[in-house]
């Protein structure tokens, strides 16, 4: 017979492939527990749990414990919620019990810096992810009303990316599509035709495409590109059967998990000895090749569903430098305004 825990919270969503999950915890507010009641390691997890007692509400982990079960954490993508969760657990665990009174102190700000400059010893990317989602955490307590202060608003930035040979080339395009699956490649061009991020291109449909362009729904800022599709794309698209709701598929017909896409894509990657490229920097490449194409910060934005100054930002800081083609494109125009 299953002895039902006591207080055990449980919070059901529909995942972006239409599949329905349940999370649980501990209690309400309380640490994730692994698989689903009656799993052994489900058992063991809430025991472990309920060694300690709940968070003390004087305490920063009460906060914590209430951002992981507002809809401010809920309603991010499913991605970015693990993200976020394994940054809050070491959060928890190195300023758990720091009292919620001495955030307006004075000295406050120091103590959570000298902590991001202690990680920024192993990472500095580690530590300015860190340090956001803290800021972000204090600033939803402080429009909660649970906090009084946020000694970690506008902390800037430690790392800095130098995107600036991330670009895909056409060799590496080539060198990846002739070791890549029909899926894959599919995948790749619709992210270097439409600029778009990788969980938005593997959750996009076929009803989404009209035979002329495709809608994204973008999942991280819930902006709706509508994007004309160039003709290898299209060519591409128009002779690939459906198979599923969604456009990219795995080997089996199915969707493709967000583990299970990058899995693949490194070992294309690995085949065709492509190294230091990710997924990622397709998004890139394609802001960059528009604006070699003479498209504006603002036809490039319309597309991607970047802001204007997201474009501008991109580009300028790290992509224009190392383009040798719009120096050249510049050069022709030039000429071209010589011979007038």
């Amino acid at each position: 017979m299953r002895v039902p825990l006591k207080g055990v919270n449980s919070k059901t969503k529909r995942l972006a492939d239409g599949t329905v999950k349940t999370y649980y915890w501990a209690w309400k507010g309380g640490p994730p527990l692994p698989g689903k009641p009656g799993d052994p390691e489900f058992i063991a997890a809430y025991h472990e749990a309920h060694k300690r007692d709940a968070p003390d509400t004087g305490q920063l982990s009460s906060v914590i414990s209430a951002y992981r079960d507002d809809e401010a954490f809920w309603g991010r993508a499913e991605r970015t919620r693990t993200d976020y969760e394994k940054y809050l657990k070491v959060i928890a665990k190195e300023f758990g019990d720091f009292p919620l009174a001495g955030l307006a102190e004075r000295e406050a700000r120091a103590v959570f810096l000298r902590w991001r400059n202690e990680v920024a010893k192993r990472s500095r990317r580690a530590a300015d992810y860190g340090w956001s989602i803290l800021a972000r955490v204090l600033s939803w307590g402080l429009d909660q009303g649970l906090v009084a202060a946020n000694p970690c608003e506008k902390g800037g930035r430690l790392y800095q990316a130098n995107r600036a040979e991330k670009i895909w080339s056409e060799e590496d395009e080539a060198a990846f599509m002739a070791a890549a699956s029909p899926q894959m490649r599919l995948a790749v061009m619709l992210a270097l035709w439409t600029g778009q991020r990788e969980g938005d291109v593997l959750r996009v449909t076929w009803a989404a495409y009209d035979g002329q362009s495709i809608k994204f729904t973008q999942s991280k800022t819930r902006a709706r590109p509508k994007v004309k599709v160039g003709a290898p794309l299209k060519a591409l698209l128009d002779v690939t059967p459906p198979r599923a709701p969604q456009i990219v598929t795995n080997d089996e017909g199915r969707p493709f998990t967000s583990s299970g896409f990058r899995a693949s894509f490194r070992k294309t990657q690995k085949r065709a000895g492509i190294t230091g490229l990710t997924f990622h920097d397709l998004r890139g490449t394609a802001v960059t090749r528009l604006a070699v194409a003479g498209a504006s910060e603002m036809e490039i934005a319309a597309i991607t569903g970047h802001a204007v100054s997201d474009v501008r930002s991109i580009l300028d800081r790290n992509y224009f430098g190392r383009v040798a083609e719009l120096g050249e494109s510049a050069i022709t125009k030039l000429e071209r305004k010589a011979k007038e």
